[in-house]
């Protein structure tokens, strides 16, 4: 069974339900990541959209290379629009890698399409968890702090105070939130944090304006609270679910999106 929901809690002035419709393959999911996914887009943000397409078991099985990342950025109505999907079997496998970056879209709660296969791989996310997702994180945060001091933009100093901040809280909830204005909430997190959202909405490229020692000590210092969370983790070693998603994608891939029953 699928599902298109048209209007998403997001100010998006778009209608996106479109846009899954032209997709050459079967959706199992897309979903809305990025800026606004993380609770800090512009006036001028994209639109990030992601997701899992199911290519037919012939192109797999050809001589032919299959298209299993299908990558596409235009300009709809007046919005920019990002869109990328993997084929299921590649999504999986990336989701078996301790790859946050996969597990908050397919646990994104902007949907823009769902099916029955898209509950079921969301329901098995759990089994693959594991504390060494830390590093995702911990490395996610070191390229962004980078561009921060190479740039002076406050994009990328949000950015590295997200992916932090969802690191820990990911170490001791085993919960994936990639919301910042929610994890600015967490002890943790600076006070400032608000207003560092309530600027960038303003502008998507603006410069930061914020004390850099400041910011710096408490960059330091959320990276030692993100060794200690995943030094405590009750998180696994190794991802659990291989099995189930083996099962999963074999059974998606007989039936088809539409044919699939949990």
């Amino acid at each position: 069974m699928t599902e298109t929901l048209a209007t998403l809690d997001i100010d998006i002035d778009i209608d996106l339900a479109p846009v899954v419709a032209e997709q050459p393959d079967e959706l199992l999911f897309a979903t809305v990541s990025g800026a606004h996914l993380y609770g800090f887009p512009s006036r001028d943000s994209d639109v990030d959209l992601r997701g899992v397409h199911l290519l037919p078991t012939a192109e797999l099985i050809g001589l032919r290379e299959p298209e299993e990342t299908r990558s596409r950025m235009w300009d709809r109505d007046g919005v920019e629009l990002d869109l990328v999907t993997h084929d299921l079997r590649k999504f999986v496998r990336l989701m078996l890698r301790r790859n946050g970056y996969v597990l908050e879209q397919l646990l994104s709660p902007l949907v823009v399409h769902t099916t029955d296969a898209h509950r079921e791989l969301a329901a098995l996310a759990p089994g693959v968890l594991t504390r060494h997702h830390a590093h995702h994180y911990r490395g996610f945060a070191a390229t962004q702090w980078r561009l921060f001091q190479k740039t002076g933009e406050l994009k990328p100093l949000l950015y590295t105070f997200r992916v932090l901040l969802t690191g820990i809280h990911l170490m001791r909830s085993g919960e994936v939130q990639a919301h910042l204005p929610t994890l600015a909430g967490e002890t943790d997190a600076p006070a400032y944090l608000p207003d560092l959202v309530a600027a960038k909405a303003e502008h998507e490229h603006g410069a930061a304006d914020v004390d850099h020692a400041r910011v710096e000590s408490d960059v330091e210092r959320l990276h030692g609270v993100l060794d200690e969370a995943q030094a405590l983790s009750a998180l696994a070693d190794a991802p659990a679910a291989y099995d189930a998603l083996h099962d999963l994608v074999v059974r998606v891939r007989l039936t088809g999106v539409d044919g699939f029953e949990g």
